[in-house]
């Protein structure tokens, strides 16, 4: 069985991966988004803090998303195969400077996380 932290490396923020892939993905989750069964998990989530490991990607996303937009500020209008390629480049350049940042984010990313279960148990609790 594989660890969070091996699966974790295989998303797609992390991996390039081809056109038809990343429009699998796209249907995929929205369709699921749809299902009781996966708003149900997203309500529970949010009644928890994230693991270590967790946080720890949510700031690596986050660095991706500083670097996608200090250098690629276009990047959502970008065409498929454009997208895959400035990815293959941020992982190829900047992926020194991601870790770099992801660590420093971890603090603020905790403290955000704790406010979340915070308010999303607050708001349960007057509903």
């Amino acid at each position: 069985m594989k660890t969070f932290l091996e699966l974790a490396q295989e998303l797609p923020e992390f991996r390039v991966i081809s056109k038809a892939q990343r429009k699998k993905m796209g249907m995929r989750m929205k369709r699921m988004a749809k299902s009781s069964a996966f708003q149900a998990k997203k309500a529970r989530n949010k009644l928890k803090i994230a693991s270590p490991e967790k946080i720890l990607m949510k700031a690596r996303k986050l660095a991706k998303q500083k670097v996608l937009d200090k250098f690629y500020p276009n990047y959502k209008e970008m065409g498929m195969q454009q997208r895959v390629k400035v990815d293959q480049i941020i992982q190829q350049k900047y992926s020194g400077f991601i870790d770099k940042v992801s660590k420093k984010s971890v603090k603020v990313i905790k403290k955000k996380e704790i406010q979340k279960v915070k308010d999303a148990r607050a708001a349960k609790k007057d509903a």
